[in-house]
């Protein structure tokens, strides 16, 4: 019977082709929605405005493929005097698990779009917040993602907003075809010792080139023997995560490649990798050389190289945590041996200016270091007294 069923399938197939009488179904077209401005950080990270429900004031919000829902600061949630509901659900990320609480059923506004019925999981982004000395209220992810079509311009620095529906992709770009959990899960090329093929989170929340696993570093070899790596640190889901810094020679997303990457290896206690299914997470540091077209809803992302394709990467190692509290920029953290602790940095030290820069904006600060090898002088205050540092900054290409 099975046979016959197939069989039939096949003369039905053979008989439309020659009457041509096959049916395609073909899609509306996707209709345009809506565009505003976004903010980038450092790392490539994409800051955009937006209110929710009846509140006035505009709220930041990362916007984050690495995301499978969408989420607000637990601060803001009290600001906003929404109600809070418990539940039994976990979140995991790089530094931590934790049961979240949610906000059901409030509307995000756009400029020019009302997205209703989202179901905001609570969380606390102040570390965020001191990362980027901007205040991050929340997280825009998969709940968002999965109803549109979205264009990220990095030129323009725009989101586009578009209904699903057969959509006209630009020439000279290319299509990836990601597997989708509620991420999207896409296939690349690392190639160090030896090239090794993996799948990866596509992630736009990651501030950072590429994120692989230890296992999975371990397990493929493929680090070139010998390849020096630098104690660093991560912030991520449930607080900071001590990783290793290095590079490998060569990295290729769909057709394009790109030379000596800076990647980050961690220990993947929490398993956000599920390795062995995948190696790790692309970050936007890389993703931000192009511009995107993330479709969820036909499971598509179309990258297209943008002015920033040729920008060279951040090879500078200092093994400082620098973050803004209370105003003031600080150091936090200093990793031992770092090119800091030679210099002679503590914790708790204030930065007052960095090369003649007194900006006091940790975002200008953060691009001085990551933009400079060699010595660098630093005015700091050390217990309300100044003092004068010189940091010889690190570049991780170099043995």
């Amino acid at each position: 019977m099975k046979k016959e069923l197939v069989l039939y399938g096949f003369l039905l197939f053979c008989f439309c082709n020659q009457s041509q009488a096959q049916e395609e179904f073909v899609q509306p077209p996707a209709k345009f929605l809506t565009k505003f401005n976004f903010v980038q950080l450092t790392g490539g990270v994409i800051v955009l405005k937006a209110k929710v429900d009846n509140c006035a004031d505009s709220l930041n919000f990362v916007l984050d493929t690495g995301s499978g829902g969408i989420s607000l600061d637990s601060l803001t949630v009290v600001e906003l005097g929404f109600k809070i509901s418990k539940s039994e659900r976990t979140i995991r990320g790089i530094a931590g698990m934790k049961k979240v609480d949610f906000a059901y059923d409030h509307t995000l506004h756009l400029k020019g779009l009302d997205v209703p019925h989202l179901d905001f999981h609570i969380n606390d982004y102040d570390l965020l917040t001191s990362v980027y000395g901007v205040r991050i209220d929340g997280v825009i992810g998969y709940s968002f993602l999965r109803r549109f079509i979205v264009k990220v311009d990095y030129d323009d620095m725009e989101i586009q907003v578009f209904t699903p529906g057969s959509y006209k992709y630009p020439r000279g770009g290319y299509m990836l075809s990601p597997d989708f959990s509620n991420l999207p899960l896409q296939a690349a090329m690392i190639s160090d010792g030896h090239p090794i093929h993996n799948r990866y989170i596509f992630d736009t929340g990651a501030g950072l080139c590429f994120l692989l696993s230890k296992d999975f570093v371990e397990d493929s070899s493929v680090l070139k023997s010998g390849r020096k790596v630098y104690p660093t640190q991560a912030e991520g889901l449930g607080g900071k995560k001590t990783m290793n810094l290095t590079v490998v020679k060569e990295v290729k997303l769909g057709p394009y490649k790109f030379r000596k990457v800076p990647v980050h290896i961690f220990n993947d206690e929490f398993n956000v990798t599920s390795y062995p299914l995948l190696g790790g997470i692309i970050g936007n540091d890389l993703l931000r050389r192009f511009n995107l077209i993330i479709n969820y809803p036909e499971q598509k992302i179309f990258i297209k190289p943008n002015t920033h394709i040729g920008d060279a990467f951040d090879y500078s190692y200092t093994g400082l945590g620098i973050y803004q509290i209370d105003g003031e920029i600080k150091v936090i953290d200093v990793m031992e041996n770092s090119p800091g602790d030679i210099a002679g940095f503590k914790s708790g030290d204030v930065i007052f200016s960095l090369e003649n820069n007194y900006s006091k904006n940790i975002q200008t600060y953060k691009n001085l270091f990551q933009n400079a090898t060699g010595r660098i002088k630093v005015v700091i205050f050390r217990h309300k007294e100044p003092m004068i540092l010189t940091i010889d900054v690190k570049d991780i290409r170099r043995k």
